[in-house]
């Protein structure tokens, strides 16, 4: 897929929230596509994030999820919602000139508790609430490895939008499991039309192709591969399905891939 360094700024107080500096990433399966998915980007300017509206009379299963976009040139985190050095910084855009996004799990105060694409997978930090600009997001995605299948699902309901044949990794190179976000949704001019990066991590690859073995979920043009696990860790949908996946799964939707 894409490279992306990101150079951590360490505090004064010496911790580090992402041992140190942040290898070139890696989303697709190929190093060719490493490569295209790289030039696709240097050429993208990041769009500015936009608010949405919100009802006041939602039912609780139509509640979405909130995305948080860098407002800022380089977006501190902290180990908690009153620690008062930062432990790191990210830079906006990224080195792929996109838009630096996490996905909120919380907030406490003026701070946002949020996911960042980096690893180990899971990491979570503290970010100022003015260092960002938030959108909802109406839907959220689930991939099940074992039945080669990923369904979207609206908001916090159990109510499936579209339900798709999928193929995921092998099994000396699986799929990571875990719970990740979109970061990166963005159009491609090789291998794939389009492709949504995954802030997900191979377990197994901890490099690959020159990047750190980030995953994402792309389209293939030979359909004989889904219901398959041939990947080094991507899922692949077929082209028809990655436009349903593009118009429904913007940046900052939660991506669940379970056993």
């Amino acid at each position: 897929m894409s490279t992306r360094r990101r150079v951590l700024v360490l505090s004064m107080v010496g911790l580090v929230l992402v041992a140190g500096a942040i290898a070139l990433r890696l989303g697709a399966d190929q190093p060719a596509e490493t490569s295209a998915l790289a030039e696709t980007l240097a050429g993208v300017e990041p769009p500015p994030p936009t608010t949405s509206s919100t009802s006041t009379t939602v039912d609780p299963a139509d509640e979405g999820f909130l995305a948080a976009h860098a407002g800022v040139p380089s977006v501190e985190l902290f180990d908690s919602p009153t620690a008062t050095q930062p432990l790191a910084a990210l830079p906006n855009p990224t080195d792929e000139n996109v838009p630096l996004a996490f996905l909120v799990r919380g907030e406490r105060g003026d701070r946002f508790k949020v996911a960042i694409p980096e690893r180990p997978n899971g990491t979570e930090a503290w970010v100022d609430k003015v260092d960002v600009v938030t959108t909802e997001v109406p839907n959220r995605i689930r991939v099940e490895v074992g039945a080669r299948r990923l369904t979207v699902l609206r908001g916090q309901s159990d109510e499936a939008l579209v339900t798709m044949t999928v193929a995921v990794g092998t099994d000396a190179t699986p799929t990571p499991l875990g719970n990740f976000y979109v970061d990166i949704s963005v159009a491609q001019t090789s291998y794939t039309p389009w492709i949504l990066s995954v802030a997900g991590f191979s377990d197994a690859l901890q490099s690959f192709g020159g990047g750190n073995g980030q995953i994402a979920i792309h389209g293939w043009s030979d359909n004989s591969v889904l219901g398959q696990n041939v990947s080094n860790g991507c899922v692949r949908v077929s082209f028809d399905d990655l436009w349903r996946l593009r118009d429904l799964a913007p940046v900052g939707t939660p991506v669940e891939i379970v056993a």
